[in-house]
């Protein structure tokens, strides 16, 4: 057999092993909602007292999940529950309930995730009377941001204006924080066993590389990690990495993965943060530096089902991010290269050209087979004038229509601050504000940014 028909077998293996995988993994997600749907719904429609609604907003799919075991736990005891988006409720619905959880979580300095995006501009920017509605509310932030659960907050006022009455009242949690989380599932149930997070791992660092040699915006690494004998590999592109570090386990660090399982690693992107002080980051510090090849690191893979590719694995794709953003587009690009999917738009921005192509000879190659149909790479220093991604979007707004009109998704990755809202800004200019609901409520509009 030559050596051309060999690379071809070889090939076309991989892409069967992962469609198999991807299938498996399909089917045990479409299990576990259909047995949601079904555990949730069960009681909710016989008549006997209207449903008690458990609402979530969420960004990374954290509320989405305590909201599931909220409503589990419910309908355990016998209560007749409904667990929803935000982004999913009407006013009519609204109106009627008489009792509602909120699991949401705020998005960067105070805004809506989201999952709530509809919800606010929907029903929060209208007068609603709801004085028959009684609620609780569980708020998921982060301390180190000035506008700490701004959104939870602001929820909650809204809510207290329009009428309803709390039960309890609003319960905080600090990124992840046990005791807060306990507080809330003694209240309403779930946690403890219910929980479904894997339980941390001791993945082994095998590669370390620097992308960047030179780049004024700090070291960025390629990472590659295995798991323990035994512990397979089974993630999404899309899905997250949890750092857990020794002296904060209660505080994982989530990361994009830039791998699928065939490539046989767990990979990372990641950039070392230093401190004014000199230090480094604490998660960034351990992965970038004290790790030696060998060494293991707690980790456990999340599910992010708000960044799957999921329904939009069929349609064209536009990925939009920045810096080490790259990491969860990477996944995706490497997915639809595997199933053939060669409409892929990538739009990705850094500060030189001379030190920040990270990934370039892969880029490259994508781009001379196909797969990436256009690439555009936005350097904002190589030029007196700033430019960012935004800007090109602009530049190339009649192609994002024409990608827009022919089904695209758009999947954006990176910084909350500058890109992101840039990129959300420079999109409403180019399609126009009802498009991007649209876009938004049939989940062909994605971001993970942070």
């Amino acid at each position: 057999m030559t050596e051309p028909l060999l690379r071809a077998l070889a090939a076309g293996l991989m892409v069967l092993a992962y469609a198999a995988m991807c299938l498996a993994i399909w089917r045990r997600e479409r299990r576990r909602h259909d047995a949601d749907a079904r555990a949730a719904a069960a009681l909710a429609g016989d008549g006997a007292q209207p449903p008690l609604l458990v609402l979530f907003a969420s960004q990374t799919g954290q509320a989405e999940t305590i909201a599931w075991q909220t409503g589990r736990a419910l309908h355990a005891q016998g209560t007749p529950v409904r667990v929803m988006s935000l982004n999913d409720l009407d006013a009519t619905t609204l109106r009627a309930a008489q009792r509602a959880l909120f699991v949401v979580s705020t998005y960067g300095e105070g805004d809506a995730p989201d999952g709530a995006s509809l919800f606010t501009e929907n029903l929060m920017g209208a007068a609603e009377a709801l004085p028959m509605l009684r609620y609780a509310l569980l708020a998921l932030g982060d301390r180190q941001y000035t506008h700490f659960c701004g959104f939870a907050r602001a929820l909650d006022g809204w809510l207290q204006s329009s009428g309803a009455v709390p039960l309890a009242p609003r319960v905080e949690v600090d990124n992840g924080d046990p005791g807060a989380l306990a507080e809330w599932h003694a209240q309403w149930g779930g946690g403890g066993a219910e929980a479904e997070s894997a339980a941390f791992e001791p993945w082994q660092l095998v590669s370390r590389a620097l992308l960047n040699p030179g780049s004024e915006g700090g070291p960025v690494f390629h990472l590659g990690l295995r798991p323990p004998a035994g512990v397979a590999l089974h993630w999404q592109s899309g899905d997250l990495a949890q750092i857990a570090l020794a002296d904060d386990p209660g505080r994982p660090r989530d990361y994009s993965i830039a791998s699928l399982p065939p490539d046989g690693e767990l990979q990372l992107l990641v950039r070392q943060e230093c401190h004014p002080d000199g230090t480094l980051g604490r998660a960034s510090g351990l992965l970038t530096s004290t790790l030696a090849p060998g060494d293991s690191v707690a980790l456990r893979v999340r599910a992010h089902r708000n960044f799957r590719l999921d329904a939009n694995a069929g349609r064209p794709l536009i990925l939009i991010g920045n810096g080490t953003g790259l990491a969860g587009l990477r996944g995706h690009l490497r997915a639809r290269a595997l199933a053939g999917q060669h409409e892929n738009w990538l739009l990705f921005g850094e500060r030189h050209a001379a030190h920040d192509q990270l990934y370039r000879d892969e880029i490259d190659a994508w781009q001379a087979s196909g797969v990436l149909q256009r690439l555009d790479r936005v350097f904002s220093r190589d030029q007196a004038e700033r430019l960012y991604v935004q800007h090109r979007l602009l530049q190339a707004g009649d192609e994002v229509n024409a990608w827009l009109a022919r089904g695209a998704a758009v999947y954006v990755c990176g910084s909350l601050q500058g890109m992101a809202g840039g990129v959300d800004a420079a999109l409403r200019q180019i399609a126009g504000d009802a498009v991007l609901r649209d876009l938004t409520a049939s989940g062909r509009y994605r971001r993970d940014v942070y």
